[in-house]
């Protein structure tokens, strides 16, 4: 049997708003989408959202309602983390452009295309921007041992852990923590995703897509950026590396770590042990020789 590891302190599960609770208790999950007609797809949905304004995540907390049947109140999937990937954390410019490629369909999916398809390129920001702002979980890394093969002897995360952390340089691979951070929180700018803690199937699934070279994308520059990395990656070196991120997530911020030291600060302290009394002696002999010391006279 496999075992498993997790990597830092798993965050805090988010606070959510009135309205996506509300939603949550009355949504039950969804059943698999049919395809979306090919003329209904907007081809200018990626376009749109340079015309789009910042994410407003009240806003777009109110819209997540409907998202919340597969991938849970605050993001993290927790309703059947099989089946649907974390989305909690993830980049505003992230989450839109994901949802337009949905809409505009270069991105395939017969799940999600029907609820991308009515959002707005303003709808998109919003989600993103209220997803951005809840905090991922993270699940656990597999650490059995690798039995056979190039990597016989090592943990099967380890595998993952130093393509993650130093790529190799043999194969022209950089390491995966110079786009997407240390804690493999990506990078809002250039629209790197956040995959700390992903689903691991997840994780596989997409890069075994980079692997193939095979998109829809019209703009496909941050698709080869991923597809010459993936490019020459073994199947085992992609379910290393989809483990090892799985159970990776960050420690925890100044002010959670402050708020961990006033609690152990607040707590009682414990009682302090009694003196050492004295354990008389049970043999006459050694008592009568220390009533005679106690009665001789001082030595001159």
């Amino acid at each position: 049997m496999r075992h498993a590891r997790a990597f830092g302190i798993a965050g805090l599960a988010a606070l959510v708003v009135g309205a996506v609770a509300f939603a949550q208790s009355t949504i039950q999950p969804l059943p698999d989408a049919p395809p979306v007609e090919t003329s209904d797809l907007d081809t200018n949905a990626v376009t749109e959202l340079t015309k789009a304004r910042p994410g407003d995540p009240q806003k777009g907390a109110q819209l997540a309602g409907a998202c919340a049947a597969c991938h849970g109140l605050d993001g993290n999937a927790d309703i059947d983390p099989t089946l649907y990937p974390r989305i909690a954390g993830q980049s505003e410019r992230y989450v839109a452009r994901q949802l337009a490629l949905f809409k505009s369909g270069e991105r395939l999916s017969p799940i999600m295309q029907p609820f991308a398809m009515p959002l707005s390129a303003q709808d998109m920001r919003d989600l993103g921007a209220h997803y951005a702002r809840e905090r991922s979980g993270a699940g656990i890394a597999d650490d059995a041992v690798v039995e056979a093969g190039p990597y016989a002897g090592r943990r099967f995360y380890e595998i993952g852990q130093a393509l993650f952390r130093a790529g190799d340089p043999e194969r022209g691979l950089p390491a995966c923590m110079a786009c997407h951070g240390p804690a493999g929180a990506g990078n809002p700018g250039p629209a790197y995703p956040h995959v700390a803690g992903q689903q691991a199937w997840y994780s596989s699934a997409r890069l075994y897509q980079y692997r193939a070279n095979e998109t829809l994308e019209a703009d496909r520059h941050l698709f080869d950026v991923m597809a010459s990395v993936a490019r020459t990656l073994t199947d085992e070196e992609i379910e290393a590396l989809a483990s090892y991120m799985q159970g990776l997530h960050p420690r925890p911020d100044p002010a959670m770590l402050a708020a961990i030291e006033a609690q152990a600060a607040a707590m009682p302290a414990p009682a302090a042990a009694p003196e050492a009394q004295p354990v008389p002696t049970t043999d006459p002999s050694a008592d009568a020789a220390l009533d005679t010391a106690a009665s001789a006279p001082d030595a001159q």
